[in-house]
């Protein structure tokens, strides 16, 4: 039976680093893995990527120590049950808004009598050594909390059997509950939205659930660890690739004082 990374680096009193993946890439994914992250999520929602993408990606991680876990597009059981067969040890679903669809996103995730998952595991048997209803006490259900209704039921989402975790999207959460007033990002600083963000995070703790928060920086990620958050999300594969191209064009561009293609002067 297999172990859950995550739960050992809790266990051990150790908040969890937690890095994200959009490329459709084995290479990059197999990258990451070697970064030295608590964990990788793979993203099905927003992410440039399918399951015929995600599968390889898991595959590639799979000579790292790190944990899988997937956001999958929706609440649906089809996709959170084959991505759990697959070799997922977690899954974040997007847009929890009520305890009634909390408690159906975790019946997915669990096999009977706990659950409604169906027995199958192709690939996690493989990955994981052998894999039976054990999986249960094993498998981790991230509900995201992105929405003004999401923010006032969040106590309910909480406290529903099978949750095991809360993870806060900031992007949607700001659009969600400013009315207009908050753009999308991370790392807000908005005095509203980081009461909203640690209330969150204080609800989770004293539900005895896990709490997550999607960030961009390092030092913003470190805040939220003061602020009671379980695993942390350094930005990810897109964004740090945009970032370091940036960066290393702008460097020569400045020693070598030749303007970009199109630009004044050129």
């Amino acid at each position: 039976m297999f172990t859950n990374r995550l739960k050992q680096v809790w266990a051990e009193g150790r908040p969890a680093l937690n890095g994200w993946l959009s490329i459709s890439s084995p290479f990059v994914a197999e990258i990451m893995a070697g970064g030295g992250y608590d964990s990788l999520t793979i993203d099905l929602q927003h992410g440039a990527l399918d399951y015929s993408g995600m599968l390889p990606m898991l595959q590639a991680m799979r000579a790292s120590p790190v944990a899988p876990i997937v956001r999958v597009p929706w609440r649906e059981p089809g996709i959170v049950m084959k991505a759990l067969d697959a070799g997922a040890v977690g899954i974040i679903c997007p847009m929890i808004d009520t305890a009634e669809q909390a408690a159906e996103f975790a019946s997915f995730m669990r096999y009977p009598p706990r659950g409604t998952r169906s027995y199958g595991p192709t690939r996690a048997a493989v990955a994981h050594g052998g894999y039976g209803t054990e999986a249960n006490e094993e498998v981790l259900a991230f509900a995201m909390i992105e929405t003004k209704q999401g923010l006032q039921n969040v106590e309910a989402i909480a406290a529903t059997p099978g949750i095991d975790g809360l993870y806060v999207g900031p992007s949607d959460l700001a659009l969600g509950t400013s009315d207009g007033r908050l753009a999308p990002g991370f790392d807000p600083e908005d005095a509203d939205l980081v009461a909203s963000i640690k209330h969150i995070a204080a609800v989770a703790r004293a539900k005895g659930i896990k709490v997550g928060l999607h960030c961009g920086a390092p030092a913003y990620a470190a805040r939220a660890v003061g602020w009671g958050f379980d695993l942390t999300t350094v930005s990810g594969d897109s964004r740090l690739l945009a970032m370091a191209a940036s960066a290393s064009v702008e460097e020569w561009r400045r020693l070598t004082g030749a303007s970009a293609s199109g630009s004044a002067g050129s």
